[in-house]
């Protein structure tokens, strides 16, 4: 994969606006749509059980988020996902916390087994539990011990699923299950902005509404969120997060093809 072919990704979607279906959680509602406006995509919270079908067909792709799960916004995220499966709208779902609690684990699960999955994003505790592996998870973020490995987690994930599997931390991995792909931008302030990971997928959710193949679309979206944090940091960081957060929207509207080609930190894995 060519540093060309992730701007050219950006561009599309700053041309083409996509429609970007969430179903998302409470916390991070204004931040998402906040976030996709900058970046050049067109966000709707859509959750009623009444519309969510209609919205999702109509949309670019669909994102779905337990962040706050209840069981009336999981029926709508399961009608909608199989709208948009019919629709062959990609849906990008993050299992927020499982792991933590066994009706979040099962939640995840039921969604991934009722409605076909583009891509999942998580931390390697949320995939892992999703899988039915035990990882460390402390409320709905990732413990300090990981005890496996990443990579394979993630070859592994994609190959049961049969969809893209991005596992964001440290570092973030991405793999169809064939090509695996280790990203590295990003900023250490991005732990301390709540919401950060789910305007990620949220993002992802606009790369992959203009670009059909799901692991360059998941490679491009995180390389330019990292690059766009690493920009923020350098301006705000030492300000504190607040400060970060707010430069941090500006980035994803100034972050050009230029700043990705001098800045894009990623590689090709060989098995």
């Amino acid at each position: 994969m060519e540093k060309s072919s992730l701007y050219e990704t950006l561009e599309k979607v700053r041309r083409v606006n996509p429609l970007v279906h969430n179903i998302t959680n409470v916390v991070v509602t204004n931040f998402t749509a906040n976030g996709l406006l900058a970046l050049g995509a067109s966000p709707v919270m859509a959750y009623a059980a009444e519309e969510v079908a209609e919205m999702a067909k109509i949309a670019s792709s669909l994102v779905l988020n337990i962040g706050t799960l209840n069981p009336q916004t999981v029926d709508s995220m399961i009608i909608a996902g199989k709208a948009a499966n019919e629709a062959d709208v990609p849906v990008i779902f993050d299992p927020v916390g499982a792991g933590a609690t066994t009706y979040r684990t099962e939640t995840a699960q039921r969604i991934m087994r009722e409605v076909k999955v583009s891509a999942i994003r998580g931390n390697a505790a949320e995939i892992a539990n999703v899988l039915g592996e035990k990882w460390e998870i402390k409320g709905v973020d990732a413990g300090t011990k990981a005890n496996g490995d990443i990579l394979t987690l993630a070859r592994n994930a994609a190959q049961d699923w049969r969809c893209v599997v991005i596992i964001t931390g440290k570092e973030d991995v991405v793999s169809d299950g064939v090509s695996t792909y280790l990203v590295s931008n990003g900023h250490p302030i991005m732990t301390k902005v709540t919401g950060m990971g789910c305007l990620l997928t949220s993002v992802i959710g606009a790369f992959a509404g203009v670009e059909r193949d799901l692991v360059q679309a998941s490679v491009a979206a995180l390389t330019f969120y990292g690059v766009a944090a690493e920009k923020a940091a350098l301006l705000r960081a030492e300000k504190g997060p607040g400060s970060f957060q707010i430069e941090f929207l500006n980035q994803l509207t100034l972050v050009s093809t230029e700043d990705i080609d001098l800045h894009a930190s990623f590689k090709k894995l060989i098995r």
